[in-house]
């Protein structure tokens, strides 16, 4: 008799992580986020000239509707006013609130979660490096974009030059508009809670947060619709890369483990080989490692049932003690 005992897959995979780990490599990654902005500034001639033919396809296949949203915005301040504290602010909230949520409820899915947002992260500093682009409001007064960032300081903390503290601006990379991981990130934030939210209210958020920020960015000048939608490539080749890039960490884990002796002893899955009719003591003490393996409730079939698999059919009125019990494990 084989006996199969299968812990709880939620706990076990909480067990593996913790926090005191997770909070510095997040904060790494976003440390390299903000230093490569900085550092990689690019020539200001180069990304003015990205900005300016990024404008230009869209103007020839009709695909810049970012003009439309920055001249509502600059003309309605009850709609730049927030899109400015929206822009400025909710990436610094959202995305770690969702992140500490899928810790809490959904353990499971965390890590891979993480993963992808982490990946998807780092190809977009590739991006800021390779095409350094400068937004829609940096662009010559002749394009026409208002900066609503500046026009609207006055109700904010962030400075007039960038959506950083009021004095910090030269600390940021203002050249980096291409991918949008402000897209990127809401993007991810609004998978998460319609997938793995349980009601209809989070589950609307999730669909109208990503939303909400690809109309703000163009809104407010600081992205075009390409770059909302690269935002958007940038983390469909993060989800890709995600699972081989956790196979690579894995295994290099395992390697570090065997050479320190420190392998973990897997007790997802149990399973114990037992002599039939063995005592529950025995049974328990066969399974490696001091596994609990729970001990066989005796059920009772009625002797004359022809689906008693304990029944001795050549046995004669079938009376016989034991003939009509059979073990299961409960």
């Amino acid at each position: 008799m084989t006996i199969t005992a299968t812990a709880p897959r939620a706990a076990a995979y909480r067990g593996r992580l913790r926090w005191w780990t997770e909070l510095p490599l997040i904060a790494v990654i976003y440390a390299l986020y903000s230093g490569a902005r900085l550092l990689v500034r690019g020539d200001v001639n180069d990304a003015v000239e990205h900005g300016a033919d990024i404008l230009h396809f869209e103007q020839l296949t009709h695909l810049d509707p970012e003009r439309w949203f920055n001249q509502l915005f600059t003309h309605h301040a009850f709609l730049g006013v927030p899109a400015d504290f929206a822009y400025a602010s909710l990436h610094y909230v959202v995305t770690p609130s969702v992140l500490v949520w899928l810790w809490l409820r959904r353990p499971t899915h965390y890590r891979n979660a993480r993963t992808w947002l982490m990946v998807s992260t780092l190809i977009g500093l590739v991006g800021f490096t390779v095409v350094p682009t400068a937004p829609p409001r940096l662009l010559p007064g002749a394009h026409g974009f208002m900066d609503t960032m500046a026009q609207y300081g006055s109700y904010g903390w962030w400075g007039t030059d960038a959506s950083a503290p009021r004095g910090m601006g030269h600390l940021t990379n203002e050249y980096a508009a291409m991918p949008s991981l402000h897209v990127g990130w809401s993007l991810w934030c609004g998978i998460m809670l319609f997938r793995y939210g349980r009601n209809w209210f989070v589950r609307a958020l999730g669909v109208i947060y990503p939303l909400m920020t690809a109309f703000v960015v163009m809104g407010t000048a600081n992205h075009y619709l390409m770059d909302a939608a690269a935002g958007v490539a940038t983390m469909g080749v993060g989800f890709l890369l995600a699972k081989p890039a956790l196979r690579v960490v894995d295994g290099l884990q395992a390697r570090v483990r065997r050479r320190l002796g420190t392998e973990p002893v897997h007790e997802a899955v149990v399973a114990v080989s037992v002599a039939p009719g063995a005592p529950a003591d025995k049974q328990q003490a066969a399974a490696p490692g001091g596994a609990k393996v729970p001990a066989p409730r005796t059920v009772s079939v009625p002797p004359g049932d022809p689906g008693d698999p304990g029944r001795d059919p050549g046995a004669a009125g079938g009376s016989g003690a034991g003939r009509g019990e059979r073990s299961r494990m409960s």
